[in-house]
């Protein structure tokens, strides 16, 4: 397993982490246990979860889980999402919120920190320095090891950590974007940003839903019991053009006696702002397969051929 550096932070994670939006709902409680079990065996030491997963049985599954060996892992939760609504301000990034879902977190969690504390989505209605002050807060308080972000845009990121820099608070050092070879519009300001003020990227459904596995296949129903049956968000990308674009993914990865499946991660790691890949897993398969994607390193014409596959530019 590859570590690397959490953006600018001493901190290091493992290239693959595990993405737990289904613990405690798909996956029960001992099916939780062997998957991080699996996971730590495999070299992982990033798990990633949210206090609105499974209305906070996320957190509570893997609280449980990792009791015995909490010390040797790293944990990324987040904030913003009405997990238990009862009152206008049971959501959003103000103090108040986030001074409840910190605590509301360390319980479910079974621990007195949190390694990475994530603001789920930017706030159209919380100052952000309200937010980012209550950040700091939590970090100088022991409750926070680092902070980060999901889903803003770069103009959001860069403001806030200027916010932060110039009151000499904590600032972001991860963002936690939607990012796959099939969408990238990340690439035109997201990436740059990062790149210049060095913040580490967490991509999530690094498999489009399974659409990068290479289980589903041109004018063939969706495999039963698989997401592509009913889900929109994987039958979006069920066009022609995309299957054609997979076929050339698929040959290029066998050539290189590899998977589809391996050549999604390690394209999204040849990126290099990019910290750790957080990769969905509901059986202990799956996060051994996710794990052992994590050791192709693509060379950088490896990493520029598929990038020209994606683009439609690959040489004849």
């Amino acid at each position: 397993m590859q570590y690397r550096r959490l953006g600018r932070a001493g901190l290091k994670v493992s290239a693959i982490g595990v993405g737990t939006n289904q613990f405690g709902g798909k996956v029960n409680a001992k099916g939780v246990a062997n998957i991080l079990d699996a996971a730590r065996e495999a070299g992982v030491n990033f798990i990633d979860t949210a206090d609105v997963y499974q209305g906070g049985k996320s957190e509570e599954t893997i609280g449980a889980a990792v009791k015995g060996y909490r010390d040797r892992i790293l944990i990324g939760t987040k904030v913003r999402h009405l997990v238990d609504p009862k009152g206008p301000n049971d959501g959003g990034t103000s103090r108040h919120h986030i001074m409840q879902g910190v605590e509301a977190s360390l319980k479910r969690l079974q621990t007195d920190y949190i390694d990475l504390y994530q603001i789920h989505r930017w706030d159209e209605e919380a100052p952000i320095d309200e937010t980012m002050r209550a950040l700091d807060d939590l970090v100088r308080a022991g409750k926070v090891r680092y902070i980060g972000a999901s889903n803003f845009t770069g103009w959001q990121l860069t403001h806030a950590n200027a916010v932060a820099e110039m009151a000499g608070w904590e600032c972001f050092v991860s963002i936690q974007p939607h990012y796959h070879m099939f969408e990238r519009g990340i690439e035109q300001e997201l990436i740059p940003a990062c790149e210049y003020f060095d913040i580490g990227i967490l991509p999530y459904f690094p498999l489009a839903g399974g659409f990068l596995t290479g289980k589903y296949e041109q004018g063939k129903d969706a495999p039963a019991g698989s997401r592509g049956e009913s889900s929109p968000y994987v039958q979006k990308y069920m066009m022609d053009e995309n299957y054609a674009v997979l076929d050339k993914l698929s040959a290029f990865a066998k050539e290189r006696e590899h998977t589809l499946n391996e050549l999604a991660h390690a394209w999204l790691l040849a990126q290099p702002q990019v910290s750790s890949v957080i990769s969905g897993a509901t059986k202990v398969e799956h996060v051994v397969a996710n794990a052992k994607a994590g050791d192709w390193v693509l060379s950088l014409e490896e990493a520029d051929a598929v990038t020209a596959i994606l683009d439609g530019d690959e040489a004849e």
